[in-house]
């Protein structure tokens, strides 16, 4: 999934702007993902394409009707358009034509057609769908890095305060030989090391603030900033469903499934299709022409027959229907059956393995959150235990007991305990909402 996510950020793309706002939350970014990502106008391109493929299949089931003019002149021998008699002169000719075919059974390869396109365009807005649910997590990944950033960032900036507190009470007991001069060294240095810490915590909230404006396209990253909200670790019902029970769950919403059951019913449509060329194809016609020449003189007087009268007198019809009986054709149609049932059984186990996919993520999930939150739960014990064991050697430092180096010791031990807390409450955090999103529960920071 890390793998996914990775390609579906480098690969988000969207419409020219810059953000209007300083601080955007989690849903707004996710929706502004959504709405412009070019990789989704690209796929909702394919789903219009996939609605004018249906659009196909239902006019290749109506009749064609066209239509058509056409004019010359011969000189010399010519044939006659409406006497059909060969005359030596100079002919002025003009028809035209009126027809409609209408293909009246094909061995219900129209019918599979068009149901086929139907599941075309299903597949497309699947696909979409499928898209934009990988945009999803990507967009929920990015966005916690940026909290626990800023959460570290506070952190850091809270110890280095109490620190700094801590190398005036030093001083102090050094002024009056408490403790030693070097102790006073001891703490400074502490404090040089806390103020690089807090420098290196803003700038990777600078970089991944970045990352998440570059991951929604937005440039003005001076201006882009998240939501400054209070996150606590949630709770969330998805913990008392089994691997299981979310699996049945995904397989009834999840479009990665829908795609995968959709693509099974197209290749068993292809396989219909593919039979239907056995049979014979049964085409009606009609056809209505006239026609008009300058050679068409009335017998009795003599005179030219008029143009609109030449086009009642010389008109006609026909009509009829033809039949195309496939007797062979080079194993065309055979071999062609038996792709299509290949084809058939490959999604049939395409299928079946991207259930299994499914149900390995859910459970591999399922894993991770359990296996996170017993991290956080040892951070929080662990954090409690250092910052007790602190206080302790605090009390001792400024009493003389204990020396600066020890004292910078049990700080840097507290410190490193609240920067394991800060990874594994938001490691825990982004793997609750990949379970929930796998339960169908919409991403948001609540």
């Amino acid at each position: 999934m890390k793998l996914k996510i990775a390609l579906i950020a480098l690969g988000l793309v969207s419409a020219l702007g810059t953000a209007q706002k300083k601080t955007w939350t989690l849903e707004e970014c996710v929706l502004y993902a959504e709405e412009n990502n070019l990789s989704i106008a690209q796929f909702e391109l394919d789903y219009e394409n996939a609605l004018i493929a249906n659009s196909d299949a239902i006019g290749a089931m109506l009749p064609s009707f066209n239509s058509s003019v056409s004019s010359s002149g011969n000189t010399g021998l010519a044939l006659d358009p409406t006497t059909n008699t060969l005359v030596t002169s100079t002919i002025f000719s003009t028809s035209g034509n009126i027809g409609s075919g209408i293909t009246l059974f094909d061995g219900l390869r129209n019918i599979h057609r068009l149901n086929r396109a139907k599941l075309s365009s299903l597949a497309s807005e699947y696909r979409l769908e499928d898209l934009k649910d990988d945009i999803r997590l990507a967009v929920a990944n990015s966005y916690l890095q940026v909290l626990s950033g800023k959460e570290s960032t506070k952190v850091a900036q809270a110890q280095l305060e109490v620190s700094m507190k801590d190398l005036e009470r030093t001083k102090e007991l050094s002024a009056s030989g408490v403790v030693p001069e070097g102790d006073v060294l001891e703490i400074e240095a502490t404090v040089a090391a806390q103020e690089q810490q807090l420098v290196s915590a803003q700038n990777n909230v600078i970089i991944a603030r970045i990352a998440l404006a570059q991951l929604l396209q937005i440039t003005d990253y001076e201006n882009f900033d998240i939501a400054e909200e209070e996150y606590l670790i949630p709770n969330s019902s998805v913990l008392d469903k089994s691997p299981k029970e979310i699996f049945d769950k995904a397989l009834t919403f999840r479009n990665d499934i829908k795609l995968s059951r959709t693509n099974v019913e197209i290749a068993n449509k292809d396989l219909q299709i593919s039979k239907g060329a056995r049979y014979p194809t049964i085409n009606g016609f009609f056809n209505y022409n006239t026609r008009y020449s300058d050679q068409n003189f009335n017998p009795i007087t003599g005179n030219l027959v008029a143009f609109k009268d030449q086009l009642w007198i010389n008109d006609g019809i026909s009509f009829g229907a033809s039949i195309n009986v496939p007797v062979f054709n080079g194993f065309s149609v055979r071999n062609n059956v038996k792709r299509s049932k290949i084809n058939l059984m490959k999604s049939e186990l395409q299928f079946a393995q991207d259930k299994l996919t499914l149900e390995s993520n859910i459970n591999q999930a399922y894993a991770d959150v359990n296996g996170t939150l017993k991290t956080l739960e040892a951070a929080q014990k662990t954090l409690a235990a250092r910052e007790l064991a602190f206080q302790y050697n605090k009390e001792r430092f400024e009493v003389g007991l204990l020396d600066a180096f020890n004292f910078s010791q049990a700080q840097s031990r507290v410190d490193n305990a609240r920067a394991s807390l800060i990874s594994a409450k938001y490691n825990y955090i982004f793997r609750l909402k990949v379970l929930e999103f796998y339960f169908g529960i919409p991403l948001a920071m609540n």
